[in-house]
């Protein structure tokens, strides 16, 4: 008997709870349940959180979370209950499996099986965004090693444990040669201790283009958060419907399971919405938790209720379906069929063992780190380079010069085009003249003459290299 922690959330969360609930019991499902509350309504209640500090207790001493979908009131500060749910786990691994079921599911792609590997903790979900001048405001993306690796080897071991033959890596390193550089350069790195495995690196653009257009030379496919976030709802719809889609969260003690699609207010209360995403996120819990009989019979028994063209409004079609049903009825028709495989669709088989066991992160020899400049990002609303360069030159001090300015990224001093569009937002490159040094009191004292000079300086960036590797990106143009 294993102990899990529910929430039915809001909009259809409660109708396609009880459904997918009804189905796994039904289905000899060992579960002690205890129930929480979290969205909308504990939102409204004056928690920006969206739950109650006594649902974490809850959530932390059973480790295994099955929610449903909740709804984020727009405005008013309200934080995503699902990103924050999934950093304070440290939940790193959201896997999500987009399979077709041509064709009684309508599909453009009825080979489709490629299963979506996306880190869950950094880049840009960190959230880490300040306006910083009247035009321009900034959000940090934030890629680490740990969290780069642990995620690639997680994509790997999966391949290794269900029989998946190759793993392909989604980045944008030809811009972002230091964030996305960093993701691929790792993905390279454990890739090599899985000779068995194929694997190669796809830019995300193009990436992107072939998943749409032809998703069945896709297997395993590893993303940073974004990118991961947007083509899993592009996998899963192309493979039939968002809708059929569930996700696991998986960290190193805790889990969370539930549908990638939303709360659906529009639809609740009417026993129209589909319970199959949380289905399929339940059933993923059945198989972490060790479950896996139960597992195969709800799975299987699914899948013979699509084959039978019992379906809800959201995929039915005419002329592939036979019977349109609400949510209840859904799950009536799930439940007759445990016990039954299906005879055109694939029947499934989960290992017994079946829960992926990865080694804790061990943090490399630190490398050798030295400072080589620093970025001013500065406020100024003019528009010529050669202005704010010679009010920057009243800056410098011994040893250390005005080398470069960029505005939003493109370098406009020295040697820039008048045709370059430029905001109030600009970024001061200082670095010691050939055969001296900068130190962080040099810094401080560039920092104090600019506060002398009258020149706001909203934000700093020190220059590295670590290893005598350059670890900052030159201006565009440079």
């Amino acid at each position: 008997m294993t102990r899990i922690t529910v929430a039915k959330g809001d909009g259809i969360g409660p109708e396609i709870m009880d459904a997918t609930l009804r189905i796994i019991m039904a289905a000899g499902a060992e579960l002690e349940i205890d129930e929480i509350a979290v969205g909308e309504q504990v939102y409204l209640s004056g928690n920006t959180a969206g739950i109650a500090p006594e649902s974490w207790d809850t959530i932390r001493r059973n480790k295994i979370f099955l929610k449903a979908p909740i709804t984020t009131p727009q405005g008013g500060g309200y934080k995503s209950l699902n990103v924050t749910t999934r950093k304070f786990l440290g939940l790193y691994a959201n896997i999500r499996p987009c399979i077709s079921f041509d064709p009684f599911v309508r599909t453009k792609h009825p080979d489709m099986d490629v299963v979506i590997v996306r880190e869950n903790e950094e880049d840009l979900y960190a959230g880490i965004e300040h306006q910083q001048t009247d035009e321009v405001v900034q959000c940090l993306k934030l890629i680490s090693r740990p969290g780069s690796e642990k995620i690639v080897r997680y994509a790997f071991e999966y391949a290794k444990q269900y029989g998946r033959k190759k793993v392909t890596c989604f980045t944008k390193d030809n811009i972002m040669k230091q964030t996305d550089g960093l993701f691929h350069q790792v993905f390279d790195e454990v890739a090599k201790e899985y000779p068995e495995i194929e694997n190669e690196h796809w830019i995300i653009d193009i990436g992107a283009a072939k998943l749409a257009d032809t998703p069945e030379i896709f297997d395993v496919i590893v993303m940073p958060n974004l990118y991961g976030d947007v083509l899993s709802d592009v996998a899963a719809q192309i493979a039939g419907s968002v809708g059929l889609a569930g996700s696991a969260n998986i960290g190193e003690t805790c889990a969370m399971f539930e549908a990638i699609h939303g709360s659906a207010p529009r639809r609740a209360g009417q026993n129209l919405a589909n319970p199959s995403g949380l289905l399929q996120g339940a059933i993923q819990m059945l198989v972490h938790i060790g479950q896996t009989e139960v597992a195969e019979k709800v799975q299987n028994a699914w899948l013979k209720t699509i084959e039978d063209g019992v379906h809800t409004y959201d995929i039915f079609k005419e002329g592939i379906s036979n019977q349109k049903v609400g949510t209840k009825e859904f799950a009536d028709a799930v439940i007759a069929n445990i016990g039954q495989k299906p005879s055109k669709l694939k029947e499934v088989f989960y290992a017994k063992d079946s829960e992926l066991k990865l080694p804790k992160y061990i943090r490399k020899t630190p490398a050798k780190k030295e400072l080589l400049g620093v970025d001013l990002f500065v406020h100024w609303n003019g528009y010529n380079p050669d202005e704010i360069a010679e009010k920057l030159k009243r800056v410098e001090i011994a040893g250390v010069k005005l080398s470069m300015i960029t505005n939003r990224g493109i370098k406009v001093w020295p040697d820039g085009f008048e045709e370059t569009f430029c905001t109030d937002h600009w970024r001061c490159r200082f670095k010691p003249v050939e055969g001296e040094t900068i130190t962080k009191s040099d810094i401080i004292q560039l920092l104090s003459n600019a506060e002398d000079k009258g020149i706001d300086v909203v934000k700093t960036e020190n220059l590295y290299s670590f290893d005598g590797r350059q670890a900052f990106s030159l201006g565009q143009g440079q």
